[in-house]
Order: C-alpha cells, then structure tokens, then sequence
C-alpha cells in the first residue's frame, strides 16, 4: 500500500517546506484543493520540480470541463487529478482522454456520492485508474461519523481504492487490511509538531 500525503496549506512556500521534510516516507504528493485556488497550478509545477521522483498529485476536485482542467494540470507537471464522482460520466471520460494523452491518470474522489460502491463500479469502467473513498473535513466533524463505513465501501466494490478521511497511525492498519492501494493522511502529518515523524510513523505502521 502507497501513502499519500495531503497537503492542506494555503501557500507555495507551505508545501515546499512541508513536502521536503516529509518526501523521504511518502509516494504521492497531494496538493489540496484550497491550495491550488489560493496559488493556482505553479503550485503544482513548483512541487514537481522540487520531487520529480514523486508522484505529484493536483486535487482538482473537477465538476465540469474535465478534458480541459485536467490537460492544464497535467501540462503543469500533475500526474494524477481528481474528478468528483457526482460530476457526469462525459466530464469523467474527458478528463481520461486527457489522461491518455499525457501519459498521466484519473482519480475520481466520491466525497458527496450516496451509493459510493456503484459509482466506484462505474467510474473504474470509465478509466479512473482508482476511486478515492473520502469523507472530507466537515463530514468527519459530524456526529456518527466512521471510518469503517469508508473501509466497508472499499471492500465490497473491489475496485482500486485509495481512502482519505481520518488515516492516521492508529487507523492505518485497518485501511491496509481493507485492500487500499493508498492510504492519504491529511492532518495526521501537517499536523502534526513534527511532520516528518508523523510521516515515518505511518510509512512503519505499513506493513
């Protein structure tokens, strides 16, 4: 299983601080959503350039428009974007055509989706190379909120998943016996007093 790091900073000079103490104990390089509207896509190109040997990937978080947003991250330097699983299938399958061109891949992130397995289904037929089971930061702060329900999801639509949403050392484990092919730590690393220590802890929790 890979580990992700997902950068929620608002700043160029945030992520490149961020992603150079924790490079060495991760394989994907996330750049969230707020930080590429704050700083736009020489974000993207600036973290690439700092970690060629890194998977550099640009939450997008696409609802339209997909062969067109994701041609410019990928120009940018992206090897993997994000499209929204409630975005409609010809968004999805444009922004795999742009894909294709590039040499680069599609994550459809289904935050928001009710039935998360059947959407998982369908979009894997679409292209996406792995669907993302992800409850983001307002959901996790509801009352009831499970990371079992996002693990339950992954297991039984045996697809390629990746799973963000309350991974840290303590969970970790369970997303790995889940069958995730990426588990993404948010604020388990940023975080954290630490960042580099909280990102060697998970990439040791891996077994």
């Amino acid at each position: 299983m890979k580990l992700q790091v997902a950068m929620d900073v608002l700043t160029t000079d945030a992520a490149l601080e961020l992603a150079a103490k924790v490079a060495p104990y991760v394989d994907i390089i996330e750049l969230g959503t707020p930080l590429i509207k704050a700083e736009g896509l020489r974000a993207v190109t600036a973290i690439k350039a700092a970690h060629p040997d890194k998977t550099v990937f640009a939450d997008l978080k696409t609802m339209d428009a997909g062969e067109l947003e994701a041609d410019l991250a990928f120009t940018a330097g992206a090897d993997l974007v994000t499209v929204l699983g409630t975005a409609g299938d010809s968004t999805i399958v444009g922004a795999v055509a742009a894909a294709t061109k590039h040499g680069k891949g599609v994550v459809v992130d289904l935050i928001g989706v009710a039935d998360k397995v059947s959407r998982a289904r369908e979009v894997t037929k679409l292209g996406a190379v792995f669907v993302e089971m992800h409850a983001g930061l307002d959901e996790q702060a509801e009352p009831g909120f499970s990371l079992s329900t996002l693990l339950n999801q992954g297991e039984t639509a045996r697809v390629p998943f990746s799973l963000a949403g309350g991974v840290s050392v303590a969970t970790i484990a369970s997303v790995q016996r889940a069958g995730a092919r990426v588990a993404v730590a948010g604020g388990a690393i940023y975080g954290a007093e630490d960042p580099a220590a909280a990102a060697a802890a998970l990439r040791a929790a891996i077994i």
